[in-house]
């Protein structure tokens, strides 16, 4: 098998890892309605239209809960099945552990000390 030939294999992997996200773009471009409905302009709640303000403030203090919590949660998805396995593990494991707790409690000791918690 020539060089040309064993390249030409990544040369369709490249092109078609650039087809995959490219063809439904243009797909959805080529079909998609030229103008809008003015049915399909209005504002809906699940599907039915809204009652009072639509155009609600929310805190960002909020969001930054949301976000500490999912940094926690996907923490626990990590350390569930390595504290699973605690028994069987090697000192590098145990050491990537380790330190995957330490620099998650280092961002939370940050987001403490940044007053990122306090409910204000």
């Amino acid at each position: 098998m020539s060089i040309v030939n064993q390249w030409a294999f990544i040369g369709v992997f490249i092109a078609v890892a650039w087809m995959l996200p490219v063809l439904p773009l243009v797909i959805s471009w080529v079909f998609r309605p030229r103008r809008a409905n003015a049915i399909k302009m209005q504002t809906y709640e699940c599907g039915m239209e809204t009652v009072g303000d639509t155009w609600v403030q929310f805190k960002v203090q909020y969001y930054i809960y949301g976000i500490i919590f999912l940094v926690f949660d996907v923490e626990i998805i990590f350390l569930f099945p390595w504290a699973l396995a605690y028994n069987q593990l090697d000192f590098f494991a145990f050491f990537a552990g380790l330190l995957f707790i330490f620099l998650l409690t280092d961002a939370l000791i940050y987001a403490w000390k940044k007053n990122a918690l306090e409910w204000a």
